[in-house]
Parts: C-alpha cells; structure tokens; sequence
C-alpha cells in the first residue's frame, strides 16, 4: 500500500487555511456588518471592477452563480447595489454600487487592511517569498 499523509498534502493545506483565513475575516464584516462571505465578495469586486455583470463576478470571486444571485439580491434590497439590464445583452443584468455602497466599501477597507496586517505579523519574516508564489499558483492556468 502507497504511503499518504493528508496532513502533508499541499492542496489539503492550502484549503484548509484558506477556509481558516477566510472565517476569521468573515467574523469581523459579519459582526460589524451583517454581511456573508458571498455579499462581502460581490460587494469588493463591484468596488474594484465597477459595473459588471453576475456571470463575471461568478468567474472572478470563484463562486456559484446562484450564490451571486442571491447575494446581489440583498445587497439590492440592503441599498448597497443597482441591477440594470445589460444594453449589450439584454439576458444580462449589469451590477453597480450605489453610492451608500461605496460608502460600506470605506468601511469596510480599514477593517480588512487590519486583519491582513495581522496576519502579515502571523507569518513573520517569510511573507513575500509567500506572496510571490501565491501569484504564481493564481495565475498558473495549467
């Protein structure tokens, strides 16, 4: 029988802290905030991206579409987006922030810079070399 430790796995590994990270980060915008994990993501790429549609968030923020949906839906209903239909596409809804979302979006900015601050401090020392190969794994396509 083959040796195996899950434990030493790479991919294990890197799920299982990035399902950690993640949680502890979600912890601050839900307390502060009410918001999940799909709102938060929806809610930064718009910041980033500006105007886009669900299927392009889908593919950016690594999410289901049904999850994008429903997250945009609340976000609407909360004030924080606008949905327009797409003039390109008409099947497509174009997403946007409103202005009280950019407001959330400068709330929410400092609080993140400070959680990767602490994490930053977490890691010590090794954290570009880390960075450098995180950017190779996210953008290697093989």
């Amino acid at each position: 029988m083959s040796q195996f430790s899950l434990d030493d796995f790479l991919p294990y590994q890197l799920a299982v802290v990035s399902a950690r990270v993640s949680r502890e980060f979600s912890q601050i915008y839900a307390e502060h905030f009410d918001m999940s994990v799909p709102e938060w993501r929806v809610l930064v790429h718009l910041h980033n991206a500006g105007p886009v549609s669900i299927r392009e968030i889908q593919a950016r923020v690594d999410m289901d579409k049904s999850k994008v949906s429903r997250a945009a839906s609340r976000l609407e209903k909360a004030g924080f987006l606008t949905k327009e239909t797409n003039a390109d596409d008409r099947r497509l809804l174009k997403l946007g922030l409103t202005e009280q979302g950019y407001a959330r979006m400068e709330q929410i900015i400092p609080l993140a810079n400070e959680f990767e601050q602490r994490l930053l401090k977490r890691m010590g020392a090794d954290t570009d070399g880390f960075r450098e190969t995180l950017l190779k794994l996210l953008k290697d396509d093989t």
